[in-house]
């Protein structure tokens, strides 16, 4: 399959439902959180997939490690997050943190094989 487009990639098709499964959390999350740990969170897992999006939109392939990069970023942020909310105990159920995490991780090593994939065409070995 030719990728035409960012919605062909499917770290984005993956990032775009953790971003729906993180409205879906921090909907329970409490009120005096709504402007914070749940607005941080809803805003780094929509990084996620708006960084794919834009990076391959992007003119070169330089360009789109660098926003791959800033999404590897925002999934890390997610991920402290998550812990942080459960913690809290904001997210009672551990299977519920432990399925997010599972994709998390899923995502994480699909951007990064996009990264690897990216240098070797571009001839980096940063």
């Amino acid at each position: 399959m030719s990728i035409k487009s960012y919605q062909d990639l499917k770290a984005w098709q993956f990032s775009i439902d953790l971003a729906e499964q993180i409205y879906c959390i921090t909907e329970s999350f409490p009120k005096h959180e709504l402007y914070q740990l749940s607005s941080q969170m809803q805003r780094a897992a929509v990084s996620i997939p708006s960084n794919i999006a834009e990076g391959h939109a992007r003119e070169s392939s330089r360009e789109f490690l660098h926003y791959l990069s800033i999404a590897l970023g925002s999934l890390a942020e997610l991920e402290t997050q998550l812990v942080l909310a459960q913690r809290r105990a904001y997210i009672i159920e551990k299977e519920q943190l432990h399925k997010t995490l599972v994709k998390t991780d899923e995502i994480g090593k699909m951007l990064r094989g996009l990264q690897k994939s990216l240098k070797a065409r571009i001839g980096t070995k940063e």
